[in-house]
């Protein structure tokens, strides 16, 4: 016999309730969508499996931090 976790019940039951104080915490966010050349987004790939992160986790650490160094005021 397996000691599989197998459950009964639908699968967003599981999921943390969303509350009114967690949605006034979050910023508005927009999405950006843009080319890259192939090599590049393998490598950008690689580079955030390697250091345990996602694609968006990369880019947008990337982007702070040359808002950081570049402020727009």
């Amino acid at each position: 016999m397996s000691n599989s976790t197998l459950r009964a019940g639908r699968p967003s039951s599981a999921k943390k309730a969303t509350n009114l104080a967690d949605l006034a915490d979050k910023t508005p966010t927009v999405r950006v969508n843009f080319d890259l050349d192939r090599e590049k987004h393998v490598g950008l790939k690689i580079l955030a499996a390697r250091s345990g992160k996602s694609v968006t986790d990369i880019l947008r650490e990337l982007v702070d931090r040359e808002l950081s160094t570049h402020p727009s005021n």
